[in-house]
C-alpha cells in the first residue's frame, strides 16, 4: 500500500535514484541535492510502497516583488514501474495541502496545463506573473490563500539552484 510522508535523512540516495531514473539526464537529481544542500527544500515528500521510495516531489521558495510566501513545485518524479498508479497525484495533492497548512500563499509550476489543471493550477499570466525560463502557457499558479499573489504581478524567481541547473546567470 502506498504511503506519502516527509523526506527523512536516509531517503537522500533513493530520492536521487528516483529522479535519475525518471529524466533523460541526472540534472533533476542534482537539482534536488542542491536545493537540499542550500536548505531550500521547503517541502519534500516521498511516496513509499512496501518500504521502497518510488516517488518524490520538491517544493522550494520562489519570490515575486511584494510576496515572500510562494513556492515552486519542481521537480516531481515517480519510478517508471510505478507510473499511472496515482503516485504523482498523491504527492502533488499532499504537497499542496501541506503548503497551505504551513502558511504558504501560492505555488507555481512549469508543466502541462491539462495535467496541472486537475489540481486547480491556472495560467500564471492571469495574475500577470512571468517566469525566468520563458514557460509561457506552461507556467501556472495556484493561490492557496486568496490575494497572496500581488495584484501587480511580476517576475517569479526560483531558488538559485535552478539557474545553476540551466547554466544561466541571474541578474
Amino acid at each position: 500500500m502506498m504511503m506519502v510522508r516527509p523526506e527523512e535523512p536516509d531517503d537522500r540516495e533513493p530520492i536521487h535514484e528516483v529522479h535519475a531514473a525518471s529524466f533523460p539526464t541526472i540534472d533533476e537529481a542534482r537539482l534536488v541535492d542542491a536545493l537540499r544542500d542550500a536548505q531550500h527544500l521547503c517541502i519534500s515528500l516521498v511516496a513509499v510502497e512496501r518500504g521502497e521510495v518510488v516517488g518524490h516531489v520538491a517544493f522550494s521558495p520562489v519570490s515575486v516583488p511584494g510576496a515572500t510566501d510562494g513556492l515552486g513545485l519542481a521537480p516531481i518524479a515517480v519510478l517508471p514501474g510505478f507510473r499511472k498508479r496515482d503516485f504523482a497525484k498523491r504527492l502533488i495533492r499532499e504537497g499542496l495541502a501541506l503548503s497551505e497548512r504551513s502558511g504558504y500563499g501560492f505555488v507555481v509550476v512549469l508543466g502541462d496545463p491539462s495535467y496541472y489543471g486537475r489540481f486547480d493550477f491556472m495560467p500564471a499570466a492571469g495574475w500577470r506573473l512571468c517566469d525566468e525560463y520563458g514557460g509561457g502557457e506552461t507556467f501556472q499558479a495556484i493561490e492557496l490563500r486568496p490575494g497572496s499573489i500581488p495584484s501587480s504581478g511580476g517576475l517569479v524567481r526560483y531558488a538559485p539552484a535552478f539557474a545553476d541547473l540551466t547554466g544561466e546567470e541571474r541578474t
